[in-house]
């Protein structure tokens, strides 16, 4: 049955003060603060970010090093606290970084014109109508990227899949013999989720990554899961309290840093022959 966005619930509260939304399955409630948990989809409060306008997500241009995406649909869910003990390490060690949870932004799906022509799917991307191109301009602009990741189903994320769908268009740049915006930058990659899966989402997205020409940090994949013999209402007390999620997170973040500011990017850049698909 398709559920249209009008028929999603809409509570309001006597103090009607701030709208806020689910950013999980787009429930309203208005109130002074989120409600403790969503009625829809379960998620919790934590999950409700305000609502109203947004304006589209521009990129200012000021260049910064390391770019950690959230590919998570819980934005403060078990991939988000990993993000948070990747934020750390970098605040720790004074490298300039931004964060982006990928369930707060519009990213529509991929048009594939490629399918079309090769020439088609160009750079900046033909649509210009969501925030990934201010993504596209932050990836060239960086000098690396970590991502989080749950495991759904022995993948990534639908969200993070449409996310590194649309870089095809900057990988496609060295198909169509035009200069590359990414080769020799840095990637470290952490997962996180209830049962099997981890090594599969994690080789799925490096591989989107390699295709880009990015270098993989040493020691630059980290995972950890939970179990399929424990309620998954359990995996954030367990992740929570968990000393290795903890020393991996930070390893992994701390091998991307000391990869990137080897200066591999500038070291490279003009020398590598592209070998994409």
């Amino acid at each position: 049955m398709l559920i249209t966005t009008d028929e999603i619930p809409h509570t309001k509260s006597p103090e009607q003060k701030t709208s806020w939304r689910c950013a999980v399955c787009g429930f309203l409630f208005e109130g002074e603060k989120p409600p403790k948990g969503c009625p829809v989809c379960h998620s919790p409060s934590s999950e409700f970010i305000p609502n109203g306008a947004r304006e589209p997500l521009r990129y200012d241009g000021e260049k910064f090093d390391v770019l950690v995406i959230n590919g998570s649909t819980h934005r403060a869910g078990n991939s988000g606290y990993m993000a948070d003990l990747a934020e750390a390490v970098l605040r720790e060690r004074g490298v300039s970084y931004r964060r982006y949870n990928v369930s707060e932004y519009a990213i529509d799906y991929c048009w594939c014109c490629y399918a079309v022509r090769a020439e088609s799917c160009s750079y900046p991307c033909r649509n210009k109508n969501d925030d990934m191109p201010a993504f596209h301009a932050m990836l060239a602009a960086s000098k690396a990227v970590i991502v989080v990741s749950p495991i759904n189903w022995n993948g990534m994320s639908a969200r993070l899949k449409a996310f590194l769908d649309r870089t095809t268009c900057m990988e496609n740049l060295f198909h169509l013999n035009k200069p590359g915006l990414t080769e020799g930058k840095v990637a470290g990659i952490l997962i996180c989720g209830h049962e099997d899966g981890a090594i599969k989402t994690a080789m799925d997205i490096w591989l989107n990554f390699q295709q880009l020409g990015y270098v993989l940090a040493p020691f630059g994949i980290a995972f950890r899961t939970h179990g399929s013999q424990f309620n998954s209402s359990t995996d954030r007390e367990f992740f929570r309290n968990d000393e290795l999620i903890v020393r991996h997170t930070r390893g992994v973040v701390n091998n991307v840093i000391e990869m990137m500011q080897l200066g591999i990017e500038e070291n490279v850049k003009g020398k590598l022959v592209p070998v994409t698909e």
